[in-house]
């Protein structure tokens, strides 16, 4: 047995020769941690994901480097691997680096390969949590996952392994609310799966568009048509599907109260 001491959390102080992973949230600015405002302030690079809210980038400090290396629509993605070596290479030459990834790095954000890759090369690195989207899309659309007597558990799943095919999972035994990032793409997929696997039609479905952004969509639905519907509704990405009983919820705040508090 071996217990670990050390944390990996970033702490007050960001040391030349350091990767520091860091969360941008959602989208909006304003749900950046404290601790991440801080390391971008004091970065001398910072290695950006195709970040639904920009502004989050007016906190690096003048004279940082900053470099996109996300994905975007038209464009052929930056390899993981380049990334891994600017990143290694960019610590090496004592410099502060910073790899600002949406949502939370470790939840569908490839956190785990860069950290990998730091410790392979004899390279420090911290993590700064972020605002995962898998919570934040849902709480701005008006849904709690985790509503008492609708839903018990959350399973969150990304709709791409790393061969970009849908995940070999048993989707009709999927517990709880379904939580799909990078889903809808492969919305027909998941659907199909889902239903085959015994899920009603009638399932709620929301489908969050652009969450915690000025441009928030959330388009409500049921698993039978959530395809076509998506596509009539010309739905833009990046967007969030959330499937089960609770996605009823979206919009309406019309929580059904615990029945200790209805007659209290």
């Amino acid at each position: 047995m071996k217990v670990e001491s050390a944390s990996r959390l970033a702490g007050p102080v960001f040391a030349r020769g350091e990767v520091w992973l860091v969360g941008a949230g959602p989208g909006d600015p304003s749900l950046l941690t404290l601790r991440a405002v801080q390391a971008l302030e004091a970065a001398d690079l910072v290695l950006h994901d195709a970040l639904p809210g920009r502004a989050v980038l007016r906190h690096v400090r003048r004279g940082a480097e900053i470099i996109a290396v996300g994905k975007r629509k038209g464009a052929a993605p930056v390899p993981q691997a380049r990334i891994n070596q600017r990143l290694v290479q960019g610590a090496l030459a004592g410099l502060r680096v910073v790899r600002l990834k949406g949502g939370d790095p470790f939840i569908f954000g490839r956190g785990g390969e860069e950290a990998a890759a730091c410790d392979a090369a004899g390279v420090t690195w911290r993590v700064v949590p972020g605002v995962s989207s898998g919570l934040a899309a849902p709480a701005a659309a008006g849904i709690a996952l985790t509503q008492r007597g609708i839903a018990s558990a959350v399973t969150f799943l990304t709709a791409h392994d790393e061969a970009g095919s849908l995940p070999a999972l048993e989707w009709g035994a999927l517990p709880g609310t379904v939580v799909a990032f990078m889903a809808l793409t492969r919305l027909d997929e998941v659907a199909t799966r889902m239903l085959a696997g015994g899920r009603s039609p009638a399932t709620p479905v929301a489908i969050i568009s652009e969450a915690s952004l000025p441009t928030q969509r959330v388009l409500r639905t049921n698993l039978g048509a959530c395809t076509l519907d998506a596509r009539r509704a010309g739905v833009p990405a990046p967007a969030l599907v959330v499937i089960g009983e609770a996605a009823a919820l979206a919009g309406t705040l019309d929580l059904p109260l615990p029945a200790e508090a209805a007659h209290a």
